[in-house]
């Protein structure tokens, strides 16, 4: 084993494998039909995969303009526009990144700077966290409210400072399946109205919607729009997490800096695929349905373990479900989390681990992004326990 003798002084000393690894990881050892990680086990659209083929059979393999190929730029503007009514300039305003987390981090890395303080809701997605402190920030941590997960306006507002440089906003939101309203997004507004804090809205499950309700994405609100950085995903819209490729929407000044960072973190992605998603955006029932699709499943896992002893705490968006075990055991969850793969074989995460302080509410993640086979296996599992 070789190692390094010198003096190495890590930036992030406190900051582990991501949870969602590890437990995947467990429940590989354990052979546990794994619920923890947000993968669908599905396949991928056999049409979007001809035209990724096509396009490389076309020779189309060498690397895109840094912003992404225009063909894709364009379309997501006209998709954007019929869904919330808004225009973006294609060429000024959009640019395609390697996945919402490089689309966070290189938003991240352009605006903030050693001292400033940015506010994330917990429990929070763990890539924001860190990538505020690899760029000297100073992380504020606002606590959604439980029972529902809903956002505290007035303890937001007391945490805001002269120092505060941006608020990032999760909906619909990962781990809790909450989403924003829009008293919400008008709320935010009014907070930050006068200041120059900017806002990081991460929507990457924006077509992932129960229940009659409809996205509220923070391009939709005149108070927010020219200060928000969008980041989507078509890898969740289209059951392709590998593929790694979403997209940033923002003004033109904000794109003009993260555009510094982004170009010297990946330049740029993978061109193909590109110029396939632009085509497959073209047809909406490629993407409109997908709300019906993840609440046809939500309802059918919630149905089959409605016997069982855990309780179930609602979820609005996202491929995520929280189940509460205060009924079954007093355990943490990490500790309970751990013998569910163990001992019966279901791998889920533990929702104390998105706080920076593991809050503990006896509630765990269990994603039903997942064939009739694999939920089928979790419901007769799970109301074992």
């Amino acid at each position: 084993m070789k190692k390094f003798e010198g003096n190495l002084v890590s930036k992030m000393p406190g900051v582990g494998t991501s949870i969602f690894a590890v437990m995947s990881q467990i429940a590989n050892e354990h052979n546990a039909v794994n619920l923890s990680q947000g993968f669908p086990d599905f396949p991928v659209s056999e049409k979007l995969i001809d035209r990724i083929h096509h396009y490389m059979k076309e020779g189309l393999n060498q690397y895109a303009p840094m912003p992404g190929t225009p063909i894709l730029r364009k379309q997501i503007t006209k998709t954007v526009k019929e869904l919330h009514g808004v225009e973006y300039d294609w060429d000024k305003e959009v640019n395609i990144v390697a996945g919402a987390t490089e689309g966070i981090y290189a938003i991240i890395s352009a605006i903030v700077k050693d001292e400033d303080e940015v506010i994330i809701f917990e429990p929070a997605y763990d890539s924001y966290s860190p990538c505020i402190e690899l760029n000297g920030g100073i992380v504020k941590h606002a606590q959604l409210r439980l029972p529902d997960y809903h956002i505290d306006w007035e303890k937001v507002s007391r945490l805001i400072t002269n120092r505060t440089k941006l608020i990032i906003i999760n909906t619909p939101h990962n781990p809790t399946g909450s989403i924003l309203n829009e008293g919400d997004m008008k709320r935010l507004g009014e907070i930050i109205k006068g200041t120059d804090i900017l806002v990081l809205s991460d929507e990457v499950y924006e077509h992932i919607i129960f229940d009659g309700h409809q996205h509220q994405s923070a391009c939709r609100f005149p108070e927010l729009i020219n200060r928000t950085f969008v980041v989507g995903s078509f890898g969740k819209t289209f059951h392709a997490t590998g593929w790694k490729m979403g997209f940033v929407l923002a003004p033109e000044n904000l794109m003009a800096e993260f555009r510094k960072v982004h170009q010297f973190v990946v330049f740029t992605v993978n061109t193909p695929i590109q110029y396939a998603i632009a085509d497959y955006l073209k047809n909406k029932k490629n993407y409109i349905g997908l709300g019906k699709f993840y609440e046809k499943k939500r309802n059918y896992f919630l149905k089959g373990i409605s016997k069982s002893r855990f309780k179930i705490v609602p979820s609005y968006g996202t491929y995520f479900q929280l189940l509460d075990y205060s009924e079954i055991s007093d355990e943490k969850e990490m500790d309970i989390t751990i013998r569910l793969i163990k001992e019966y074989g279901i791998a889920s995460v533990p929702v104390s681990s998105f706080y920076h302080n593991e809050e503990e509410s006896k509630r765990l993640r269990f994603c039903f992004a997942k064939e009739k086979e694999t939920l089928d296996k979790a419901i007769e599992i799970l109301c074992k326990i």
